[in-house]
């Protein structure tokens, strides 16, 4: 097959569902011209409209606990971080955050925290109940490396949708950035988690010290490998109680790019604009959701403990999340997009064959 004879041709065979190699993605993702990269995401926001629809569903976020007994380079939660004052959420005021994001009519609460090791298989499988039994809510986890038992129990407990971003697809950046950790095992996790029967959510960071464009163009590549059900994508934002403080950040044109070729890759994946968009240019968010996003995740965590959950720096931790819905809306509304009922599950959607 010959190659494209311009930017443009190559960004109208990947939108028509052309299957892109390693070279044809670096090639996106070297892209410069503001003409060429406005192309790529009209694209991936024209692939969202035809395979996802016009809905942007929200998923309300419950930080619980910020122990994590991990040392991960890039993250403020690291255990090594002796100046962090941790926090774990008594139960009832988790089940209090979680009727909120019910009362604003949310389908799906996110319960998240750092690999914190209190947490046992009995006792989140009993918050997990706690959550089902007097909310609606649709349960997503985000808790870490565990046991493919723990994985069974918390299904059974009535857990639907599990994230565990694998960060990079480079076996020596993961071992580098991640001591004590194995890109094999993660991959397992993710295999183990498919096998219970959840909604599987992965991902990957932009802009990781070390990283190449190349290596990028792998992470792609192993999300649509995966077939994950969602893929965070997020740029990488350094945090000064960590040994990467004085690296440079991610960049928010090169993490959009990410996100709109991960679009066109897999389709009917749901794609949050995250938070960590918003910290690099207060637009970003909704540059996110013009370049193929149809995700949210607004924060219900309590204002006492957000503050403390700062696995990167610069987090708006004050605004409160009735006035972050306020703008929201309007923002979906001038975009002439739409707030989605239900629990958004792509796998009410066609996969990608």
């Amino acid at each position: 097959m010959s190659e494209p004879t311009g930017e443009a041709e190559l960004i109208h065979r990947a939108l028509d569902g052309e299957s892109l190699g390693r070279a044809q993605i670096v090639r996106l993702l070297r892209l410069s011209r503001e003409e060429d990269r406005q192309g790529l995401f009209r694209a991936a926001d024209a692939a969202r409209r035809r395979h996802v629809g016009d809905e942007i569903f929200l998923r309300g976020i419950i930080e619980f606990s910020n122990h994590c007994r991990r040392d991960c380079l890039y993250c403020g939660l690291r255990q090594s971080n002796h100046r962090l004052g941790r926090y774990r959420m008594p139960e009832d005021e988790i089940l209090a955050a979680a009727g909120r994001i019910e009362d604003e009519g949310i389908g799906t609460v996110v319960l998240q925290s750092g690999e914190d090791p209190f947490f046992t298989v009995e006792r989140l499988s009993g918050l997990i109940g706690r959550v089902r039994q007097e909310t609606g809510l649709v349960v997503t986890l985000s808790v870490g490396e565990r046991p493919a038992a723990d994985y069974r129990a918390f299904r059974k407990a009535g857990a639907d949708r599990y994230l565990l971003k694998f960060e990079t697809a480079s076996i020596d950046l993961y071992r580098r950035l991640r001591p004590g950790s194995f890109m094999a095992d993660r991959l397992m996790r993710l295999k183990d988690l498919a096998e219970a029967g959840y909604e599987v959510g992965t991902g990957n960071m932009v802009g990781l010290p070390g990283q190449s464009l190349e290596g990028l163009a792998d992470d792609l590549l192993l999300m649509r490998d995966l077939r994950a059900d969602m893929l965070g994508i997020g740029p990488f934002l350094p945090h000064p109680e960590t040994p990467l403080a004085a690296s440079d950040a991610g960049g928010l044109a090169l993490t959009l790019k990410v996100l709109a070729v991960a679009r066109l890759l897999t389709r009917t994946a749901n794609i949050p604009a995250t938070t960590a968009l918003g910290n690099l240019d207060p637009g970003g968010r909704l540059l996110a959701l013009q370049a193929g996003a149809n995700v949210v995740m607004p924060d219900f965590t309590p204002i006492a403990y957000r503050s403390l959950y700062e696995i990167y720096p610069g987090r708006n931790t004050a605004e409160h999340v009735s006035e972050f819905l306020a703008r929201l809306k309007a923002d979906i509304a001038r975009m002439g997009r739409v707030l989605g009922q239900g629990s958004g599950s792509a796998r009410a959607k066609l996969r990608p064959g």
